[in-house]
């Protein structure tokens, strides 16, 4: 089984390049982040006309998570049970699904904006809510991962220059503890480092030509409990789809599993 995650940076401006890679990545399941839709926009039927179900949860014009699956979709779970608010509302930022018995989240967490801005504090209490639903979910059996966009380097080489982000958000000790205290709900992190390259970075910034000179960030991970793990057979950043015009600036991150 193939699973990936892959934040589109708007579904509707990345469908003609989304539906293209599923069909030549061979993809079953895939976790997407940033829709920038509504679940009402969502392009349902044309990803139903290429055998893939999909599980969405998106409210507008920012945020928005889906499962998409060509092998089975059910047990839907649109948002964190404890999510908190930001703002008064509670943001599209996870949906969960069970596809070909493995049990998926799609998660997009708050960037956390500045360290000194409300949006930090969320995201901090938006990574504890997630925490407190692997702990439910991860023990047993049953292949479990959390995959997506976590907007947090887990170390000074998952960034291309530790220097410059000084004081800044996705590399804080608060962030990568947060990020760490999922290994205490019983996940890990399944993409081996390094790859078939030095630094299997996920995300290059569209300014400054971040992704031609590889000023990256490894952001988008994939967590999985043991069952899932010890599935795992491969896994690498495709860094080809972040090329050309019309790309995201994000990478898919796919992970092979025996299954």
């Amino acid at each position: 089984m193939r699973i990936a995650t892959w934040n589109v940076n708007s579904v509707t401006a990345r469908l003609p390049r989304l539906l293209a890679w599923l069909e030549s990545s061979g993809t079953d399941v895939l976790c997407l982040q940033e829709l920038k839709c509504s679940g009402e926009a969502f392009p349902t039927e044309a990803l139903r006309e290429l055998g893939y179900e999909a599980a969405v949860n998106g409210n507008g014009r920012w945020n928005g998570v889906a499962v998409v699956s060509r092998v089975g979709l059910s047990d839907v779970v649109a948002g964190l049970p404890e999510q908190p608010e930001y703002d008064g509302s509670v943001e599209a930022r996870a949906v969960a699904a069970t596809c070909g018995g493995v049990r998926v989240w799609s998660v997009y967490v708050p960037n956390g904006r500045e360290v000194d801005h409300p949006h930090y504090a969320y995201k901090l209490d938006w990574l504890a809510a997630l925490r407190a639903t692997a702990e439910k979910d991860a023990p047993g059996e049953q292949p479990f991962a959390v995959l997506g966009d976590f907007n947090i380097a887990p170390t000074d080489d998952d960034v291309w220059d530790i220097a410059r982000f000084d004081g800044a958000t996705h590399v804080t000790g608060p962030e990568r503890q947060a990020l760490e205290s999922l290994r205490g709900a019983g996940l890990a992190d399944v993409v081996p480092r390094p790859l078939k390259y030095d630094h299997p970075f996920t995300y290059w910034d569209y300014r400054e030509l971040g992704f031609p000179k590889n000023k990256g960030m490894r952001i988008d991970l994939v967590y999985g409990n043991a069952a899932f793990s010890a599935a795992v057979k491969d896994a690498y950043v495709d860094r080809e789809e972040r090329k050309g015009k019309g790309a995201s600036d994000h990478a898919p991150v796919v992970v092979d599993l025996e299954r």
